[in-house]
């Protein structure tokens, strides 16, 4: 029955049911929808770009920063170092000055103790050439025993104590002490050793 239509009638009945317009409007909306999604990707991948360049300025002043920091430290650490070794100096010096000093004060004290034995041991001699009789005698024993006296008097204050044996009447024990170290020796007195000896010996324990 349709093709006993008029075909004429039949284009024209087509072309007017059939209607583009609303394809069109949707295509349009759909064009629309894509270029404004578009600019909101291209928006968004600007906005990305400028953090990033923000954020690798911010790095770039930070790594610089912490090198300052570094560099800073070093040379804190360079100048605390130097100030620890200068005043470990002075310390040594000061040490060096002080024990130079009381080997300087020993050594004098030392020198006016020889002294003072020469002398007694002159004024022994002395006594004992001079002297005549029993009571020339008793005169020079008892210069020696003076002598004995003034020399122990004299150990002791350098800090020797001389002890002598009950039976033979020898000395045969000594005892130094150094306050300064807070040492003590005990050293045993032989004949087979010289004083000189002894003495050399005394004088590096003090």
């Amino acid at each position: 029955m349709l093709l006993e239509e008029d075909p004429a009638s039949l284009i024209h009945h087509t072309i007017t049911n059939f209607s583009v317009h609303p394809d069109k409007a949707a295509v349009a909306r759909v064009n629309d929808s894509i270029s404004t999604l578009q600019q909101a990707r291209d928006l968004r991948t600007k906005e990305a770009e400028n953090a990033l360049r923000k954020l690798s300025r911010q790095l770039s002043a930070m790594q610089a920063q912490h090198q300052e920091l570094v560099s800073a430290r070093s040379a804190a650490e360079h100048a605390s170092e130097i100030s620890r070794l200068d005043t470990q100096k002075f310390r040594t010096a000061k040490a060096a000055s002080d024990l130079e000093m009381e080997t300087e004060r020993l050594s004098g004290q030392l020198a006016d103790m020889a002294a003072r034995l020469q002398e007694l041991e002159l004024q022994g001699v002395e006594g004992g050439g001079h002297g005549g009789g029993g009571g020339g005698g008793e005169e020079a024993g008892g210069l020696v025993e003076d002598e004995v006296l003034l020399r122990l008097k004299v150990y002791r204050s350098l800090g020797i104590d001389v002890e002598r044996d009950a039976r033979e009447g020898e000395f045969t024990r000594a005892v130094v002490r150094n306050d300064r170290k807070g040492d003590v020796h005990v050293v045993n007195l032989d004949k087979k050793f010289s004083r000189f000896f002894y003495a050399n010996y005394f004088w590096q324990t003090l």
